[in-house]
């Protein structure tokens, strides 16, 4: 019993991330969706539509589990959408600040490391979803979360209000 709720915990995020961002939906992307912030100076990248769709598989298996629709499920004032990730200390809008909170993850006033809490690679030993994750798969989630909100909306980070 105890194994097959953990299979089914691991495959509702997958689930649930074909459902948000549906091929229809991707047909329709252009470079406008898929330029995001490369860094805080103002440089942007452009993703290609195969990088978001790796970044939305990796991103449902290694965080889609808290992260769903981008919410966090353990702090709902706290989600994966822009005008949150902006406000955040360090501003975390943009792919390079989103690896390095990947890398080692601080509280969302910047002031305390909070690896220990939130799967990292700094705490990969903790957190087997992160152990085989490359700098490349960081980039490419990164990528995913800041496209997100451009495709879905306010439904991105919406929390109890669409899911």
């Amino acid at each position: 019993m105890h194994r097959s709720l953990n299979r089914l915990l691991i495959a509702l995020p997958v689930l649930l991330g074909l459902l948000i961002i549906s091929p229809v939906q991707a047909a329709q992307w252009d470079a406008e969706i898929l330029t995001v912030p490369a860094d805080g100076d103002g440089a942007l990248l452009t993703f290609s539509e195969q990088e978001i769709k790796t970044g939305r598989k990796v991103f449902n298996v290694s965080c889609g589990t808290c992260h769903a629709g981008g919410i966090t499920k353990t702090n709902q004032n706290v989600g994966l959408d822009t005008e949150t990730l902006a406000l955040a200390t360090p501003a975390r809008d943009n792919v390079a600040s989103l690896v390095d909170y990947l890398q080692d993850p601080t509280s969302y006033d910047g002031e305390y490391s909070i690896a220990d809490l939130h799967p990292s690679m700094r705490s990969r030993d903790l957190y087997p979803a992160m152990r085989d994750l490359t700098d490349e798969d960081l980039r490419l989630m990164s990528g995913y979360i800041l496209v997100a909100p451009k495709v879905l909306g306010v439904e991105w980070g919406g929390g109890k209000i669409y899911f």
